[in-house]
């Protein structure tokens, strides 16, 4: 069976459901919201209210060796219960039995390898998302962990001569050769990735390097990363996903709606609830990642600050801008970062500062809230010029690829398709040359951030026009909205072998919207 014949069964639940997903499409079901693709899932349990708990930093993970050639961690997956909602215990899937799992922070230059042991009772797969990584590391679909007690429910990789399958344990070897970045890790098995994500299985990994280090940014606990996702809570406590994972319980009647994305009416930063932070009225660096699986947010301040931007926008996917964007807003897709100044000092001491986002509605309107608590010296500064970026021209690119990204038919199944073809691991959709320079153009019915692996790109332009304000700098994912076309450019270089992009909506990925990439 292969990836394509595996996921028929998926497909084929939809079938009968009028997922006819196409431009066209406004059902009040499949698209809640004009703002995101998706439909909203409704907790069944009494929500706290906002801004009473506060936030929590993911503890940072240490070494269980170093030596002259890299650090190397241990972390474990397992299942484990978990005080998000006050009073109540979520059972969560956890790198090291938490949620978000624990941070790593290295240095530019210095790998780092992770053994990533599998104790929950399904296959897992480790992508370091934003890491220059080669293949045998890079988490591809089939590449599965098994689980350390078996497992007999069958997968994909069976049928994939190429997949790389360990019981057990897994090493993987990020060489981290790459700018300072703000990267996550997360699970990527091939079909669950949404549900294995919505569980827990999500965590930070920080890049240093020197240059960064040499600029008077904030740092200390005037860095703060923040990690937002939606979830939903059933009666239990638990988290409510209408999953075909056999792990999981189907939810009859609901699972075929939710196909074009789950979108959670609980905003979690860090793990927590609409928390609360105290800063002081100085700068501080928000590290922003969007880690829902389909949501898709507009930050912004309020109130806003009195003069001046909300946002000075210093860093994206890929690290450190050329120079400072100032932004009224921030709007972030599934995956994508970034890295933003705040000055708080522009607010008197006692004032209450809301993230709010923009795009949502009732209980999804708010992020979380800042409460400006004392006055502190402020020697951080924002400088004009804050590293190199080198320009891809379109002149460099010794090819041009096109890609839609679309619902569609294949056969008799319908799904969301790259290219009019739903993922096939025995299918390749482009060779890049090692080293060249290339030009991919994205076009789409919906909704869809769309995620390379291995490279970092630039985004050439956006809808025929130059690109948009936060298009800047270094990208891994580019978010398009219904209909629009969207050029990048990147060069494959590092390592030869075989990858994979898709739409970062992990329903979209997990209902086949991925493809393989083989670099040559």
């Amino acid at each position: 069976m292969s990836g394509r014949l595996g996921r028929r069964r998926f497909l084929g639940i939809a079938g009968g459901a009028g997922l006819v997903l196409a431009a066209g499409l406004g059902g009040p079901q499949l698209l809640a919201q004009r703002t995101s693709t998706g439909a909203i899932l409704r907790s069944a349990i009494r929500l706290p209210a906002p801004f009473q708990l506060p936030l929590r930093m993911p503890p940072v993970l240490e070494p269980v060796a170093r030596d002259g050639k890299a650090d190397r961690y241990e972390i474990t997956a397992r299942e484990a219960a978990a005080e998000i909602l006050p009073g109540v215990r979520t059972p969560i899937w956890g790198y090291e039995g938490i949620f978000p799992g624990p941070t790593i922070e290295s240095r530019r230059g210095r790998p780092a390898i992770v053994r990533h042991r599998n104790d929950l009772p399904v296959p897992t797969v480790v992508h370091l998302h934003g890491g220059h990584t080669p293949p045998e590391s890079d988490g591809y679909p089939t590449d599965l962990v098994l689980p350390t007690r078996g497992w007999s429910g069958g997968h994909h990789s069976m049928h994939d001569p190429a997949a790389a399958i360990t019981e057990g344990t897994r090493d993987y070897t990020f060489p981290l050769d790459q700018r300072a970045a703000l990267l996550w890790y997360h699970d990527h098995r091939m079909d669950f990735t949404g549900p294995a994500v919505y569980r827990g299985l999500a965590g930070l990994h920080i890049v240093r390097d020197d240059e960064e280090d040499a600029l008077p940014l904030p740092r200390g606990e005037r860095e703060i990363p923040l990690l937002i996702t939606d979830r939903t809570f059933a009666a239990d406590g638990s988290f409510d996903y209408p999953s075909l994972d056999p792990s999981l319980t189907r939810v009859p009647g609901v699972t075929d709606s939710y196909l074009a994305g789950v979108l959670g009416d609980v905003i979690l930063v860090n793990g927590v609830p609409w928390p609360v932070h105290e800063v002081s009225a100085t700068r501080h660096r928000l590290r922003l990642l969007n880690a829902s699986n389909a949501r898709r947010y507009e930050l912004a301040l309020d109130p806003p600050p009195p003069n001046g931007p909300a946002f000075v926008q210093i860093g994206s996917d890929g690290g450190l801008l050329e120079s400072p964007r100032e932004h009224g807003s921030i709007t972030l897709a599934s995956a994508e970062r970034v890295d933003a100044i705040v000055d708080f000092g522009r607010y008197p001491v006692g004032t209450e500062v809301t993230l709010v986002n923009r795009l949502g509605a009732g209980s999804t309107a708010q992020v979380m809230r800042f409460r400006v608590a004392r006055r502190e010296r402020d020697d951080t500064a924002i400088p004009a010029r804050l590293s190199e970026v080198e320009p891809l021209r379109r002149e460099q690119a010794v090819v041009t690829r096109d890609f839609s990204f679309r619902s569609g038919r294949h056969g008799d199944r319908h799904g969301w398709l790259i290219g009019g073809r739903p993922f096939d691991t025995g299918y390749v959709a482009a060779r890049p040359r090692l080293g060249d320079v290339e030009i991919w153009r994205f076009v789409t019915d919906l909704h869809h951030p769309i995620h390379l692996h291995l490279v970092n790109f630039q985004v050439l332009s956006r809808g025929g026009r130059a690109p948009g304000p936060l298009d800047g700098g270094w990208k891994d994912t580019v978010d398009l909205g219904p209909g629009e076309a969207v050029e990048v450019i990147a060069r494959f270089d590092g390592y030869r072998g075989r990858y994979v992009f898709h739409c970062h909506n992990a329903e979209h990925e997990d209902m086949g919207m991925m493809a393989t990439f083989e670099t040559v």
